[in-house]
């Protein structure tokens, strides 16, 4: 989930800078034809530029704000055998999967995890934790690897770009038409828009974007199936469902760290309409009923 986390609340941060932008060079005020008609061609241009802006600015500097945020220690010569080995298999997987080597790093954090980022497969960033690498044999690892390696095989970070750009672009669009009409029904503001208008419509956004964010997670709950299905083929089945299953052990001891429920590769505390990744149990059971 470390990399959907990040890509978000990268892509809410730009979307609020924009509109912010927006509105005080006054960019909004071109959405009211004669300053009563809200002009709802010129409102949907308006939204895909804020939308698509903010998804893909959130694309293009995914890797450099995964490093920063999270202390990635990225391998440029390896000092040790396990960050040889580290690169050595990230490198085998991504040449069976067709892509170009990815950068392999490693940050600290106590929880078995790991994440893959980057604006393009050829451009991207393969890290895991140091609890990772405690936790977890070789072979586990390995498989662990191979998911995030078929994450960006897979071009899921473009995709879900995509996604995330036409779900902010009906945010924006939709909040702006709530925002219209109850400035006009409710509050009788018959021409331009009044505070109503402006406090309306961030409020609608949050709601409206909330309730998006149900869309974007089915769409990466997918998306770890195949990962899972990638992986089994890089780095063997069994391997990859040993590594889940190392996973649902870690997560049901009692001393799990908090940041495991919040930014695990599993997600099995958050409601599961909004959890970016399936219950383990049954991405165990997909890979085992795969022929």
């Amino acid at each position: 989930m470390l990399r959907i986390a990040l890509f978000l609340g990268t892509n809410i941060a730009i979307i609020a800078l924009l509109s912010l932008t927006f509105s005080l060079f006054g960019f909004q005020g071109l959405l009211a034809q004669n300053g009563v008609d809200l002009d709802l061609q010129a409102l949907l241009i308006y939204s895909t530029v804020i939308g698509f802006a903010g998804a893909f600015i959130s694309l293009f500097i995914s890797k450099f704000m995964a490093k920063r945020s999270m202390g990635v220690h990225v391998i440029e010569a390896a000092t040790n055998p396990t960050e040889r080995w580290l690169v050595d298999t990230v490198r085998r997987q991504s040449e069976m999967a067709g892509i170009g080597m990815p950068e392999v790093g490693i940050f600290n954090s106590p929880s078995p995890n790991a994440f893959a980022t980057g604006w393009n497969k050829n451009n991207a960033l393969v890290a895991v934790s140091t609890g990772l690498l405690e936790y977890m044999n070789k072979q586990e690892v390995e498989a662990v690897l191979a998911h995030e390696v078929s994450h960006v095989a897979n071009g899921d970070m473009v995709t879900m770009t995509l996604v995330q750009g036409v779900v902010n672009t009906f945010v924006v669009f939709l909040s702006r038409v709530i925002g219209h009409v109850v400035d006009r029904v409710v509050f009788k503001v018959e021409r331009g828009h009044g505070p109503a208008f402006w406090i309306v419509s961030i409020i609608a956004e949050i709601i409206l974007g909330f309730l998006a964010m149900m869309l974007v997670m089915w769409f990466s709950r997918y998306r770890e199936f195949r990962a899972d299905a990638g992986g089994a083929k890089l780095a063997g089945r069994n391997n990859m469902v040993a590594a889940l299953a190392k996973l649902r052990s870690f997560q049901g001891t009692a001393d799990m760290p908090d940041e495991m429920a919040a930014f695990a590769i599993n997600a099995g505390k958050i409601h599961k309409l909004f959890a970016s990744h399936p219950p383990l149990e049954e991405r165990i059971a997909a890979l085992q009923n795969r022929s």
